[in-house]
């Protein structure tokens, strides 16, 4: 059986980075992005919904989010969905926290910086590197290079 837990996700930075240490010397960065929907409802109204999401990095990628992006950044992320659980002390209650552990990110479009339109595609004039967090030796590897175009033909279905 196969099960998967992934999200990407492409929004702008909310606030700037918080950087910490464990006792154990490894950097943990929490942040938050924005991302944004457009739609049109039944009367042909638009409409516009925010939806705010809770990061988390650990190791290189952390260090390397805190010191390159800053609120308003655009910024891809790959990551998966982890949930917590406590109980609170005064209700009693459980309390559930979800936030997005990052694998993976992508520099995008700096805080007033225009994308240029070609095509159906959308180019930055920004940084383009992305850092890939690797699962067995928890280095950083940088990959260079614009995203690469898909044409129809490329499609399988």
């Amino acid at each position: 059986m196969l099960y998967k837990n992934s999200v990407i996700l492409i929004g702008n930075i909310t606030r700037d980075i918080e950087l910490k240490a464990l006792p154990t010397g490894m950097k943990i960065a929490n942040f938050s992005i924005a991302t944004n929907r457009t739609w049109k409802d039944k009367t042909g109204a638009k409409k516009d919904e925010t939806e705010f999401h809770n990061l988390v990095a650990f190791g290189k990628t952390a260090e390397v989010i805190e010191q390159y992006c800053h609120k308003g950044d655009q910024i891809l992320i790959d990551g998966r969905l982890h949930t917590s659980s406590w109980e609170d002390k005064e209700t009693k209650a459980k309390r559930y926290k979800t936030e997005i552990m990052v694998e993976s990110f992508q520099f995008g479009q700096k805080k007033g910086q225009n994308a240029t339109r070609t095509g159906d595609s959308t180019q930055n004039e920004g940084n383009t590197d992305s850092y890939t967090q690797e699962a067995s030796t928890g280095q950083n590897t940088p990959e260079t290079g614009a995203p690469q175009e898909v044409s129809p033909e490329d499609i399988p279905f």
